[in-house]
């Protein structure tokens, strides 16, 4: 499903470039359950957002079910997105002056979804998160833990084949953080690929594999069960 050939990104700076990854080639398989470590700076949400297609590639090819998206126009990359990708941020970036339910609604606006299947699909998603009790609160209404909940129905609205999560259980305390890696893995089940970015070892250590950067490149394969849950296997 997902194809990076020699991966490279570089930004400049003061007139010289530096590269926030380097030749970096990896493969993920429709349904995967994978999460990506590193240290501050090592290119994770980089790797992320080339995946994501917000950012392209400096060099190489990035295949996403068989077509190189780095190639694509503008357009239709915003349909890749739109379409394929479903996002996660730690910082949420819902609108406060909408409610749940309109804000698990906007991507279909962008879309030209007729309103009337905007509000059935948005219900049964935020039922599918435990959130229809909900429906109607504003951001500043709700949780910390029910705003992720929101995000990821949010997410998942247009059905897309890859879900990324930057950080999903950042501002989350322990035990909200484990039904939202629980809620995440319900969908991973279900046939969804589930990429999660994180800090923390005990979140990578419940993915099937773990993809370990450091300096921009990939330095390391690990499986889930392997991991410490004290530690991130850092080079």
């Amino acid at each position: 499903m997902i194809e990076l050939q020699h991966i490279a990104k570089s930004f400049e700076v003061g007139g010289q470039p530096i590269f926030a990854l380097r030749d970096t080639s990896e493969s993920i398989q429709a349904g995967e359950y994978v999460a990506i470590v590193g240290p501050s700076g090592s290119g994770k949400s980089t790797l992320l957002n080339i995946i994501g297609c917000l950012l392209r590639p400096s060099e190489g090819a990035y295949l996403f079910n068989g077509e190189d998206v780095s190639q694509l126009e503008d357009r239709a990359l915003s349909h890749v997105r739109q379409h394929q990708i479903g996002f996660i941020f730690q910082s949420f970036h819902l609108v406060p002056r909408l409610t749940a339910l309109e804000n698990v609604a906007l991507p279909m606006v962008f879309a030209g979804i007729a309103s009337s299947e905007r509000q059935l699909r948005a219900k049964d998603v935020l039922e599918s998160v435990g959130l229809s009790d909900r429906a109607h609160h504003r951001p500043n209404q709700l949780s910390v833990g029910q705003r992720q909940r929101v995000v990821i129905a949010r997410a998942i609205i247009m059905q897309p084949a890859v879900l990324l999560a930057d950080e999903p259980t950042g501002n989350l305390d322990t035990h909200s953080g484990q039904h939202i890696m629980e809620l995440l893995e319900s969908l991973n089940a279900k046939g969804l690929t589930l990429l999660v970015v994180t800090h923390d070892p005990n979140v990578a250590r419940r993915a099937n594999r773990v993809i370990v950067l450091a300096d921009g490149q990939i330095v390391k394969h690990v499986k889930g069960e392997e991991m410490s849950a004290g530690s991130m296997p850092f080079v």
